[in-house]
């Protein structure tokens, strides 16, 4: 595997989850009034947030790894520290305690016939800062990976200025930027907050830009988010398409970003990647890359798996691709592998028990894996390439 290290910092949190499948379907918005009892089965307590998601599914798949993220000295903190060490002792060594804020969590319900929904408390990730690094850490890694911003309010206020301190604080280590969002509550402070201006803002010093399409409709296009959110036929992953997606990240290429992957579920992973020159200088994780990603436009499709649970699949997914990207692997490969992480997580109700090693993930692959349909318009300019799905625009 890679000899590369990866620091995953920023949002970490405990996710509570209530078992409710036994709740008859479509029925528990009836059955939540006041005064009544829903009896739910099991509570499953995991980790949650980008660190613990992305950083567990990294080591996973056999990238070495630290996990920067805050939490309280508190019993939710203490379980954290204990859930991650129990992967590894060494995982938890560089978690940021702070005895002054309580430890963050969501508590995430998903009866049958619901999309889940998420009760969160930001606790200590709202203090954290650019100072929570320590240089000697960001020194011994390659790649420097960020996960929710948006659920971060130290992170996002005043135009997103600490963002770009810990972005610069990065760079200038040598390190290469990788950043990663979560959708924000759009009534909350987070959904109110410029996006465009904290994105103009903070791309510029970032390499790898990998939101979902969601996500990066929120952030640039909001108004038509909203529009889409609206119609309750469609939903808004189904309603991007290919000319949105071309939209979209030239508009992110345009800051300096060398690679965009946009996560798309079960219409599988868009990748974009900017020309030649833009490639000069992209920090440690990006030595040795081939020109094979210069100034390309990829789509993988999703592959075919039975669901047991979606919270942080996108989160493996980007593990996925980072894995690929830092052991110098075409960008097919690593989308591929991208697809097949989130696939495998979703197969299990946590986020990472599912994951297999980089080499079984290829194995699995080229086993002849079958992937979901995917169409696109033959007059755009997208090819189907090969057996695994691939679809390559010129």
């Amino acid at each position: 595997m890679s000899s590369k290290h990866v620091i995953a910092a920023g949002h970490i949190c405990l996710d509570v989850t209530p078992d409710l499948s036994s709740v008859p379907e479509g029925q528990f918005n009836a059955l939540l009034q006041p005064g009544r009892m829903i009896k739910t089965g099991d509570i499953i307590v995991r980790t949650g947030g980008a660190v613990a998601n992305t950083g567990l599914a990294l080591h996973k798949l056999g990238v070495p790894v630290r996990l920067i993220g805050k939490i309280g000295d508190d019993l939710f903190g203490r379980t954290i520290q204990e859930v991650i060490s129990g992967e590894d002792a060494r995982l938890g060594e560089d978690l940021v305690i702070d005895p002054g804020s309580s430890t963050s969590f969501t508590i995430i319900l998903n009866p049958p016939g619901y999309d889940r929904t998420f009760l969160h408390a930001p606790g200590a990730n709202d203090t954290f800062y650019a100072s929570d690094l320590p240089r000697t850490t960001l020194r011994e890694a390659d790649l420097f990976h960020f996960g929710y911003p948006s659920l971060m309010r130290s992170i996002y206020r005043g135009e997103g200025a600490e963002l770009v301190s810990i972005l610069q604080r990065a760079r200038r280590e040598g390190l290469t930027t990788s950043l990663d969002f979560s959708l924000p509550d759009p009534t909350s402070p987070a959904g109110q907050v410029d996006w465009p201006l904290i994105l103009a803002n903070s791309l510029p010093m970032v390499d790898l830009f990998l939101p979902s399409g969601e996500e990066l409709l929120f952030l640039l296009k909001r108004d038509l988010f909203d529009t889409l959110s609206r119609d309750s036929e469609t939903s808004i992953l189904d309603a991007i398409t290919p000319e949105m997606l071309t939209e979209l990240s030239d508009r992110v290429l345009g800051y300096g970003v060398k690679v965009v992957v946009i996560k798309l579920g079960h219409r599988g992973i868009y990748l974009r990647t900017n020309r030649a020159e833009v490639w000069g200088k992209g920090g440690r994780g990006l030595e040795g890359m081939s020109p094979g990603w210069h100034d390309r436009e990829i789509w993988a499709p999703a592959f075919k798996v039975s669901v047991s649970g979606t919270t942080g699949a996108g989160d493996s997914a980007i593990a996925g691709f980072l894995a690929g990207l830092l052991q110098g692997a075409e960008p097919e490969t690593a989308l591929l592998a991208a697809s097949a992480a989130g696939a495998c997580s979703v197969e299990e109700a946590d986020s990472t028990s599912g994951l297999l090693t980089w080499e079984d993930t290829l194995a699995r692959i080229q086993r002849g894996w079958e992937a979901e349909v995917q169409d696109l318009p033959a007059d755009s300019g997208w090819r189907r390439e090969g057996s695994d799905g691939l679809w390559i625009r010129a």
